[in-house]
């Protein structure tokens, strides 16, 4: 929508996404390049990801960063499940800049030294962090997969507490547990609950946003537009268009992962936000 699109590509502003489908038993050799990555798990078993030698299993919601630089490189085990994910890159701002690069590691597969899952276990502790040892000073999150489960019980425990965003409904930023900053520099991501029956609020703000449908159905209206969606459909938001959203059951909550540029945004000092004031806060829908 509104967007560059090839193959089973798809752009948006400065974001790039696709799809990756790996069956049991494929992989990918090691490599790094300057932009930044990311990947949403969208089905499957039996996956998993190696982030500079630290290897991670995959499921479904999992949420993995790959900051730009590092070496990874992923595949299935061929005991498990053809899995398919969503990439996100910021591989349009690194080649408008002139600085993107890529290499093929030197042995093609890292070696794994650490315990499999060992970031998750280390810095995936509801707001702890580890006391002694070397601190962490990259600029990037040290914790490089963000599981489902703890992710959506957070959602759930936090919509009986609050109402949430009028614009974004109970939503949260995944964030750099050293830092409570965005997980990497130029890439940012969060993950909302829409309860059952709920409409947003229009708004609408400076940077792009890519979203993945993780669970549920119903429907956003984008620049006028109405947009239906359902579980794994892939919708964008360009830079300041209105847009809100519609929970299609009266039940089951709805829950929307998504990644933006919005770190750039407010880097750059660009960010910028504006509410829809006329309708009640709705915006008009084209038919």
């Amino acid at each position: 929508w509104s967007s560059d699109v090839c193959s089973s590509d798809l752009c948006v502003g400065w974001l790039y996404t696709g799809l990756q489908v790996m069956r049991p038993g494929e992989f990918a050799s090691a490599h790094n390049h300057a932009s930044a990555a990311l990947r949403f798990i969208m089905e499957g078993a039996g996956a998993y990801t190696v982030v500079d030698g630290h290897k991670m299993s995959l499921s479904a919601g999992d949420f993995v960063i790959t900051p730009n630089g590092t070496w990874h490189d992923h595949g299935v085990d061929a005991g498990g499940q053809t899995t398919v994910w969503q990439d996100g890159l910021d591989m349009l701002l690194l080649n408008q800049l002139d600085a993107n690069f890529y290499a093929v590691h030197p042995e093609h597969v890292q070696k794994s030294n650490y315990p499999v899952n060992d970031t998750a276990m280390i810095y995936g502790g509801p707001g702890l962090l580890p006391v002694g040892g070397e601190a962490w000073s990259k600029p990037y999150s040290p914790l490089f997969k963000y599981e489902w489960g703890p992710t959506y019980d957070a959602l759930v425990r936090a919509s009986k507490a609050t109402d949430g965003s009028p614009y974004d409904g109970i939503i949260m930023q995944y964030v750099n547990p050293a830092t409570g900053g965005p997980v990497m520099k130029t890439l940012g991501a969060c993950i909302q609950l829409l309860r059952g029956g709920e409409r947003t609020k229009a708004h609408r703000h400076t940077g792009s946003v890519v979203y993945n449908v993780a669970k549920g159905s119903g429907h956003s209206i984008i620049a006028g537009k109405r947009f239906d969606w359902k579980k794994n459909d892939i919708f964008v938001v360009p830079s300041w268009a209105w847009h809100e959203h519609v929970n299609g059951s009266d039940r089951d909550d709805a829950v929307l992962f998504s990644f933006s540029d919005l770190p750039s945004m407010h880097a750059l000092g660009l960010y910028r936000e504006e509410a829809l004031a006329d309708n009640g806060g709705h915006q008009a829908v084209a038919h």
